[in-house]
């Protein structure tokens, strides 16, 4: 801690997904610059003071979509908390009221048209929301995920990085050039090769971004390493804004990358074939164990009921891309629709028993 106590006026903590919870103390000016980093996005993506802004967020100790909240009243929306509402009631309040816009995890998004359609009767693409931001998770810059969404919803879908550690540090502009731009007026970001520490400055190598809050106080954030894997961009955005591109978004976290059968696999890859596949449904379950000493993927999908028919195309399509795209061969079962758990905040799809044993 930088500061003295008394100036500490707001507490959030991690959600830890990837370990022990941090806390995060801030000050009111450190609250101010999350919601200035926020409305530089939130304007990026088309945001405006006629949006009407829906919220379907358990507001609690993570920092979410707090600031997402008060950025967008920041630039003049009406913004509407959707916070005890249950998922059905949320959809009847945009129904009612007619939001234009949203906020969420990529998962519970598509969670939310999933019950609008089968429980509810209700086609979300036909509702009024146009816009919708996706941040917690890397899903929306995943193209089958974003595609997914989009038509859906009937909406552009818009991704956005950040950490309560580090703050919102990158965003997808309206242009959507496949990837995201760093939010260059808050902060600084280098990409370190993960073998040699080495600073990587050209496009075309991925590596870990090393980050620096320009304008924390209460907690500063310097030279942090994120563990996101990220690539600069090769090529300038439409747009005009001349801060750097991440080629594809954040495309996973070091610590997610793990060796399978001597092959590297990202969580990302498995989820872009998924939600590729028609006829499968939006939620996944993998777990890697070991069969004596070798490794074995086991994925189970859904099936969505106008595909019960054609299960087995399903399932030899789904192998076949999934040994093209990460040259691996997995034990795949195929379940029924809403058999594998939701997620209103960051899944847990992947999990590693290796390690526990």
């Amino acid at each position: 801690l930088c500061v003295p106590l008394e100036e500490v006026t707001i507490f959030r903590q991690t959600s830890g997904t990837t370990g022990q919870p941090v806390y995060q103390p801030d000050t009111w000016q450190d609250w101010e610059w999350w919601t200035g980093c926020w409305s530089y996005s939130l304007w990026a993506q088309g945001y405006r003071p006629r949006d009407r802004v829906f919220i379907p967020f358990g507001y609690n100790i993570f920092v979410a979509f707090w600031a997402g909240h008060y950025a967008a009243e920041k630039i003049g929306c009406e913004v509407i908390p959707g916070g005890v509402l249950d998922t059905k009631a949320r959809i009847l309040k945009i129904q009612e009221l007619q939001a234009t816009a949203m906020m969420g995890t990529p998962t519970y998004i598509l969670g939310m048209a999933e019950t609008a359609k089968m429980k509810m009767g209700i086609d979300p693409s036909e509702l009024t929301i146009d816009k919708i931001t996706c941040a917690g998770e890397c899903g929306a810059s995943i193209p089958s995920t974003k595609k997914r969404l989009e038509e859906a919803w009937g909406a552009k879908v818009y991704d956005h990085a950040g950490a309560t550690e580090i703050g919102a540090w990158s965003f997808e502009c309206r242009d959507q050039p496949g990837g995201m731009h760093v939010n260059e007026a808050f902060f600084l970001v280098e990409i370190k090769e993960v073998a040699t520490g080495a600073i990587i400055e050209e496009p075309g190598q991925r590596g870990k971004m090393i980050i620096t809050a320009l304008d924390r106080q209460a907690q500063p954030c310097v030279r942090f390493d994120s563990k996101d894997v990220i690539e600069w961009s090769a090529d300038p955005c439409s747009c005009g804004r001349t801060s750097r591109l991440i080629k594809g978004g954040v495309v996973g976290r070091a610590d997610d990358i793990t060796k399978v059968k001597g092959v590297l696999l990202a969580p990302s890859a498995i989820e872009e074939v998924v939600r590729g596949v028609d006829g499968l449904g939006d939620e996944y379950e993998v777990v890697v164990d070991k069969v004596g000493d070798v490794d074995r993927i086991k994925l189970k999908v859904e099936v969505l009921p106008e595909a019960q028919d054609q299960c087995q195309l399903v399932e030899d399509e789904l192998a076949d891309q999934l040994r093209l795209k990460t040259n691996l061969r997995y034990d795949i079962e195929v379940c029924g629709c809403e058999t594998l758990p939701r997620y209103e905040v960051k899944a847990k799809r992947f999990k590693d028993l290796r390690k526990k044993n």
